[in-house]
């Protein structure tokens, strides 16, 4: 599996002859020029998870692309009329002979009187579980997981704990882009993680990755 990082959430994972954009969000613009793409995957309706112009783009750029994603994201999509497919918790599809499953339900709380909007992870073939807002634990191996580090809704303490819990082979960091320098959050984990059995990559923008 080949990942490339654009920024914050946005990630282009190739599998197989699959290429897969994750949450085209605010956080980051490299996704509107990308070509080629089979699907695009949306976790939940945050800004920083789903701008709707640059999704149009993307969608413009990749005629015959599919969206999956949850009723949250639905409602908004419907509006601007862009076309999308349900994948929610418990749900999968198969695409190019790669499996996509839907994890999770829930955001994680960011205030008790702050309602959790919906919140889809996502497991690619069996390898690659990407959680969005959440701290899900699926209920299998994870080879690959793409690690929560910075958030209004979390401390860098709660995904290290995280990475422990779901303990996969390698993990990555994301939901960075809040951060004024990117990266200054991967040395804790970087040295936490290794030790416990867990490899962990500091993933340069743009860059490709072989996991």
């Amino acid at each position: 599996m080949k990942i490339t990082k654009f920024g914050h959430c946005c990630l282009l994972i190739e599998e197989q002859s699959l290429r897969i954009l994750t949450d085209p969000g605010t956080y980051s613009s490299a996704q509107n020029d990308v070509r080629n793409l089979d699907v695009v995957l949306i976790t939940h309706d945050h800004p920083d998870h789903l701008h709707v112009e640059s999704l149009k783009a993307v969608v413009a750029n990749n005629p015959g692309v599919r969206i999956f994603t949850n009723t949250s994201v639905a409602k908004l999509l419907e509006k601007e009329g862009i076309k999308y497919e349900l994948l929610e918790h418990g749900q999968s599809v198969a695409v190019n002979g790669v499996l996509i499953e839907g994890l999770g339900e829930h955001h994680a709380e960011m205030w008790k009187a702050i309602p959790r909007t919906p919140n889809t992870g996502y497991f690619v073939a069996n390898y690659l579980f990407y959680p969005g807002d959440a701290f899900t634990v699926p209920e299998k191996p994870v080879p690959v997981l793409a690690l929560p580090t910075a958030g209004p809704w979390m401390k860098l303490l709660e995904g290290i704990e995280y990475a422990i819990a779901v303990k996969p082979k390698k993990c990555f960091p994301v939901h960075d882009g809040i951060l004024k320098n990117i990266g200054s959050t991967d040395r804790i984990p970087a040295q936490v993680l290794p030790p416990l059995g867990i490899e962990f990559t500091s993933l340069e923008l743009g860059k490709e990755y072989e996991f």
